[in-house]
């Protein structure tokens, strides 16, 4: 009995989230977006990547890392044509999803940017449980832009990370909630994109012009706060007889809505006064929850499923992911309103979406274009090849560790501590459920050790804070931190559970080449890295150690590690 407490205290809101195919037309989503993206190629696109190559994107992409060998050696030798369906699912319940998605949501939502009074861990661990706990993404988002009383404390830091400045939340909540980059209709209507106008701009602003910042006397603390009076207007600095002295609130996409009337003591359930935070009885950021909430505002499901597809694909459909207008048009329109109808039909199922891009064969192309193919079909709008994609902090980080065996020693130490408890142990084998508690338990404790040894990586591979990293810029301190770093060093000196202990212990140079690459870049050596290999070793008994360790360095600094393709 003491022991299933243990677990309750660890997972007090634990729940194990459950893939159950979404409504669907005749013709499921994945096969209508192959279909939709062939109808613009002007011939064949590029063929399906091979299963090493899927195995490493789907993994990057699912749950932050590269495979390990052993998972590596299990996927490539199961025959079945129903593998990648089975991983794809596999990959999303696994419990290293929610933490990878966590990152995704961090850098599309906050752009690492930190909240006073909520710590990082606090906001990651909030956003983890939301996508473990399944729950519809729009509802998050909502939780975003409301962020008072009614919802989790972690909620106020997408407002604190602001300091709740109006201008600075109008132009996040545009670029991140609804795909537009308004900042240049604060001041004049858009010079050269007709639809970003000062009333989109302030018909936003609206909804925060009310809201700011309150420092709790007592504490200090930073809180929310938010007048019950307060309009929006604007003038523009072209030219002074453009103006507005009140523009009602209204969503990008949706109608205005004014205020309700209100008895002037009516106004608030907590009145302004001295060291007293207001709370009127009508929020304006709520009611603009309330449209996110109800999921159908067409920006923001556009907004959302170019994100994702972004994520997924290399490039969004809409390219900038955050500058929707008609002079930037979708590369696919029809695709993309499917895409938003499905997220809107399955209420924003991420797993469920996710699921669905990852199972076509878009995303399942080659980043290898054949030599007959037309140079045209190379252009990344129309995603007959697969794209790019640079490894993100955190993945590199992972991906690292995983290479080296450092993860996985630490992932088995874990295991092994939680299950030196005889009585733990009979609990976690007693049915499928336990024990895919063990292994959330195994990598939310992972995670904690790993978290410095993550944080490394980011000071030197995150772009800088408030900035989406769109493109890959590479650093001389990169260089220096992958080619000359101490932290490398150490993960590489042998040891019996490391990459390179385990690659002393084989003689045989082929089976050697084969682990070595398998560790690090996912697939088996081709002959002529073979032959490298043997040759590289060949004579070098008495420094074995080192030449291992400098072919092992020389895989993990390679371009075709640093790129998810």
């Amino acid at each position: 009995m003491a022991a299933l407490q243990k677990i309750r205290l660890f997972f007090p809101l634990l729940a194990l989230a459950v893939i159950s195919p979404p409504a669907e037309a005749d013709e499921p989503l994945h096969r209508q977006i192959d279909r939709m993206i062939q109808a613009r190629l002007p011939s064949a696109p590029a063929p399906l990547a091979d299963d090493a190559q899927f195995l490493r994107r789907v993994y990057l992409d699912l749950t932050g890392r590269i495979p390990t060998p052993q998972e590596a050696r299990a996927f490539l030798a199961d025959g079945s044509p129903e593998k990648r369906l089975r991983l794809i699912d596999q990959l999303l319940a696994s419990p290293e999803f929610p933490w990878r998605m966590a990152h995704v949501l961090d850098d599309w939502l906050m752009e690492r940017r930190t909240a006073p009074g909520v710590s990082r861990t606090q906001w990651l661990e909030y956003l983890r449980r939301t996508v473990e706990q399944n729950r519809p993404l729009h509802l998050l988002l909502a939780e975003l832009l409301q962020a008072d009383d009614h919802t989790p404390q972690e909620a106020t830091a997408f407002l604190l990370a602001r300091n709740a400045e109006p201008h600075a939340v109008t132009r996040d909540v545009g670029r991140t909630i609804f795909g537009v980059d308004l900042q240049c209709a604060q001041c004049h209507d858009h010079p050269d994109i007709d639809d970003y106008n000062q009333d989109l701009y302030y018909g936003l602003f609206a909804f925060y012009t009310r809201t700011s910042l309150f420092t709790e006397p007592k504490s200090k603390r930073k809180l929310l706060a938010e007048k019950a009076q307060g309009e929006a207007s604007y003038t523009s600095v072209f030219d002074s007889s453009i103006k507005k002295e009140r523009v009602d609130p209204q969503p990008p996409g949706g109608k205005p809505l004014p205020d309700p009337k209100l008895a002037k003591e009516q106004l608030y359930l907590v009145a302004p006064a001295k060291g007293v935070r207001p709370v009127p009885r009508y929020s304006r950021r709520a009611r603009l929850a309330q449209v996110v909430r109800q999921g159908t505002n067409r920006y923001l499901a556009r907004n959302v499923a170019n994100r994702l597809w972004a994520m997924m694909m290399g490039r969004g459909l809409v390219h900038p992911v955050d500058y929707f207008h008609s002079d930037n048009p979708p590369s696919h329109p029809e695709l993309l309103e499917r895409l938003a109808d499905y997220l809107i039909q399955t209420r924003y199922n991420l797993r469920g979406f996710l699921r669905q891009l990852a199972l076509s064969h878009t995303y399942q192309r080659s980043s290898l274009p054949p030599k007959t193919l037309p140079a045209e079909m190379l252009a990344p709008e129309l995603f007959a090849v697969a794209q790019l994609k640079p490894l993100r902090a955190e993945q590199l980080a992972w991906s690292v560790m995983e290479a080296t065996g450092i993860s996985t020693a630490t992932r088995e130490a874990v295991r092994s501590q939680l299950l030196r408890d005889p009585k733990m142990r009979d609990i976690f084998q007693l049915d499928a459920r336990r024990a895919a508690l063990l292994e959330q338990m195994v990598q939310h404790q992972l995670a904690r050790r790993m978290e410095g040894n993550v944080r490394a990586f980011v000071r030197e591979f995150a772009p800088p804070v408030g900035e989406l990293q769109d493109q890959f810029h590479a650093t001389a301190a990169q260089a220096l931190f992958m080619n000359n770093g101490n932290l490398l060093r150490s993960w590489l000196a042998p040891r019996s559970n490391n990459l390179t202990g385990r690659l002393l212990k084989i003689k045989d140079t082929n089976k050697l080449a084969e682990e070595l690459y398998l560790s690090v870049l996912t697939r088996p050596p081709d002959e002529s890295e073979r032959q490298a290999v043997a040759q590289y070793l060949k004579g070098r008994d008495k420094d074995r150690p080192a030449a291992v360790q400098e072919m092992a360095w020389a895989l993990l600094c390679s371009v075709e590690f640093r790129f998810n393709h």
